[in-house]
């Protein structure tokens, strides 16, 4: 008898210690497969440094990689607690395609009833954003800006082919600029978002990824 297909695994990448515990605190009783939720540290070098780190050791080879967190809405009428949900991820130093955009879209639909999913281009910046750089950015065609995403997806094709997606909560927006995260109800509500996703990756970890052996 041939042994049975081990569940690749699934790295869920993060930067904030806020946003690790909105993830630890969610719910992991549908994973299918190992899961890492990884906290990367703030800003694109310290995403590709760790992403690149547990990648390279045996237990992850082969993971699906999504990227998670916070961002920053570009879109006027975007508010707190909205999702976006990456087509591509975008930073000077290239484009990377998401996988499975639709069934994310989908699934987080179905389990937050009621909240706003946008989709599209999830661009990087090495910095917060704020003010008439909103505007600079959104002509570029992306919806929402953060400071990791693309450099973990970029980090993690390099590594090896591999599904790779993004998802990020809106904390701020062009008309709900905040300056605390923790402080303000935008990013409670942003909190609690971001609480409830891990059902939605775990579906999406699921359909995407075929076993290895």
């Amino acid at each position: 008898m041939s042994a049975q297909p081990v569940p690749a695994p699934l790295l869920i990448a993060c930067a904030l210690g806020i946003e690790h515990l909105a993830l630890r605190l969610g719910d992991r009783s549908g994973a299918d497969g190992p899961v890492t939720v990884l906290r990367t540290g703030m800003g694109p070098r310290a995403a590709e440094r760790s992403v690149t780190r547990v990648l390279a050791g045996p237990v992850l080879g082969g993971a699906a990689v999504l990227a998670t967190g916070f961002c920053a809405g570009l879109a006027p009428g975007m508010h707190p607690g909205d999702l976006v949900v990456a087509e591509e991820t975008r930073d000077p130093r290239g484009r990377v395609p998401c996988v499975g955009v639709d069934l994310l879209v989908k699934e987080l639909v179905r389990i937050l009833p009621g909240r706003t999913v946008h989709t599209g281009p999830l661009t990087g910046s090495d910095h917060v954003v704020r003010g008439p750089e909103r505007a600079d950015l959104r002509a570029t065609g992306a919806i929402a800006v953060d400071m990791e995403s693309a450099s973990t997806l970029l980090s993690a094709v390099r590594a090896e082919p591999r599904p790779v997606a993004a998802v990020r909560v809106v904390v701020d927006a062009p008309e709900h600029e905040l300056v605390r995260i923790g402080t303000v109800r935008g990013g409670i509500s942003a909190f609690r978002v971001l609480r409830c996703v891990l059902p939605a990756f775990f579906e999406w970890h699921r359909n995407v990824l075929l076993p290895r052996r």
